[in-house]
């Protein structure tokens, strides 16, 4: 697999996941705007997180049926109508519409993902996996500096639309650019859906997607939170200052670039081990958010260098694990991502609204040593 693709896929990845956390330095604002009380805010994010669980039952899974190449560029146009309907929104029940349906089409991501994996030799489908999968997490953030700049400039909606156009314009790019997809496929989605329900029943996937779970819902309790208390006292930060701190995140994230290359060298486990435990300890400077910045920006650091690392060893073993249906097991794998970033989501909020910033850095670090206990216990 060649830079340039590399590259696209990342790039594809990135947007296509910003989509679904563009809400998140926005909170305030969107449900102001929309009439939704900020202690239930959380539910904008949560909207997309449940869509995409239902995309990856029922849509991840045609990538191992049809053309990845194909399913690229139609997952991109509809999830781009979703974040332009969320945009429009005139009302709150319109833009939890839009989201899920964003959030659905969204799961091109694991698409893309399975399609990076599909097309890499064995020995260096790691290194690929982990320049594919950081477009995930620079999405991710990525969307924390661009929506909560765009916020101060056009408002919550502008970010959305932004998206819309980006996403709508790199499934063109992906038709035109992208190798085909020559694989034979002879199975029916019945068959696929029933092998992907059978993933489920095996001790060692279940073990890596419960260490998801818990990695996901820690990671959530950050940066669906995050926002809350950074503009309120003592702090009053603007939407575009707060959209700033994903450039701590962004740099904990791509400091992990070497994950995959220590996945590929047979590390995996240990290294997931030692990511869970630094997972674990960067909530001890998050918690401090009251009293000092640059302790949370420490935090924040470590935090996503871990789930970065955590999280591309995880697809790398699943990927080897099931070479021929690598879209069902990386899309299964991921039910426990959405399950967990939704759970995180509403879960921030709710504690942060009962017992402020302190209330939510207990969540995190609560739910950061249920991965690590899943890894001990069930050999992660």
């Amino acid at each position: 697999m060649g830079r340039g693709t590399r590259l696209l896929l990342a790039v594809v990845c990135g947007v296509a996941v910003a989509g679904v956390y563009a809400g998140q330095p926005v909170l305030g604002p969107m449900g102001d705007d929309l009439g939704v009380a900020r202690a239930a805010a959380g539910w904008f994010v949560a909207a997309g997180q449940l869509g995409y669980l239902a995309g990856l039952v029922l849509l991840v899974p045609l990538g191992d049926l049809l053309d990845r190449r194909r399913l690229l560029a139609v997952h991109l146009g509809l999830e781009a109508a979703g974040l332009a309907l969320t945009a429009a929104a005139p009302a709150a029940w319109v833009a939890f519409a839009g989201l899920a349906v964003a959030g659905s089409f969204a799961v091109v991501v694991q698409t893309a993902v399975a399609y990076a994996a599909s097309l890499s030799p064995p020995g260096e489908r790691g290194r690929n996996l982990g320049v594919v999968t950081s477009g995930v997490v620079v999405g991710i953030l990525g969307a924390r500096i661009v929506t909560g700049g765009l916020a101060d400039v056009w408002g919550w909606r502008g970010g959305y639309l932004t998206l819309a156009v980006l996403a709508a314009a790199l499934g063109v790019l992906s038709l035109a650019v992208l190798p085909p997809d020559d694989r034979v496929r002879t199975e029916r989605y019945g068959q696929v859906l029933r092998a992907l329900g059978g993933l489920f029943s095996r001790p060692a996937f279940l073990g890596r997607g419960l260490i998801a779970f818990f990695l996901f819902a820690s990671f959530g309790a950050l940066w669906s939170g995050l926002a809350l208390p950074l503009a309120a006292a003592p702090w009053h930060l603007s939407e575009t200052r707060i959209g700033l701190f994903g450039l701590a995140g962004l740099a904990g994230a791509l400091g992990a670039a070497r994950a995959g290359h220590w996945a590929d060298a047979g590390h995996a486990r240990r290294v997931t081990g030692l990511a869970l435990v630094l997972l674990v300890c960067s909530w001890a400077a998050i918690g401090q958010l009251g009293r000092s910045l640059p302790l949370l920006v420490l935090g924040v650091v470590v935090l996503d260098f871990a789930v970065q690392v955590v999280h591309v060893g995880n697809q790398h073993v699943l990927a080897t694990a099931h070479p021929d249906r690598t879209s069902s097991a990386i899309g299964g794998y991921m039910v426990f991502y959405s399950l967990g970033s939704a759970f995180g989501a509403t879960a921030t909020t709710a504690s942060f609204g009962a017992a402020g910033w302190p209330g939510s850095a207990v969540l995190g670090a609560v739910l950061a040593v249920g991965a690590l206990v899943v890894w001990a216990v069930a050999g992660g």
